[in-house]
């Protein structure tokens, strides 16, 4: 079982990160108050093993922030689990795919953006299937 380690909302399109300690989810919608808003991509999701690795790769000390995800876990697997839902808590996110690294990665460390497409370390994205309320230490699984 894994843990939700951080959450971060986004106040508008390239706009800053904001962490917070909980969250509440909107069904179909997105987080409240997060910029992205219904569509497919109304979450994203990273690794906390994956950037820790990636920094280690390449001699970088940024903040997880950078990845500018929603929500980072620690001890779940997002590689390849496109179709899958993950449980956070009571709350339900069905996975949509692969959140590809974008340019302003390697804008913040270069040679970031490569480094993430192998083994989905960019993370996944996905729509919120049920309302609720997340928070940081809540429990992280896929749903059986």
């Amino acid at each position: 079982m894994g843990e939700l380690r951080a959450i971060w909302i986004k106040r508008m399109k390239r706009g800053p990160m904001d962490a917070t300690n909980r969250a509440i989810l909107h069904e179909n919608q997105g987080i409240e108050n997060n910029a992205d808003q219904r569509g497919k991509r109304q979450v994203t999701i990273m690794e906390e093993e994956k950037w820790e690795s990636l920094m280690t790769q390449l001699n970088g000390q940024l903040n997880p922030e950078t990845r500018r995800a929603n929500l980072m876990v620690k001890g779940i697997d997002l590689e390849k689990s496109r179709g899958k839902v993950l449980k956070i808590g009571e709350n339900l996110i069905e996975i949509i795919g692969e959140t590809k690294p974008c340019e302003r990665m390697d804008e913040a460390l270069p040679g970031l953006k490569d480094a993430m497409y192998p083994r989905w370390q960019g993370g996944a994205y996905g729509v919120i299937l049920t309302d609720g309320e997340i928070e940081i230490g809540d429990p992280v699984s896929w749903k059986e």
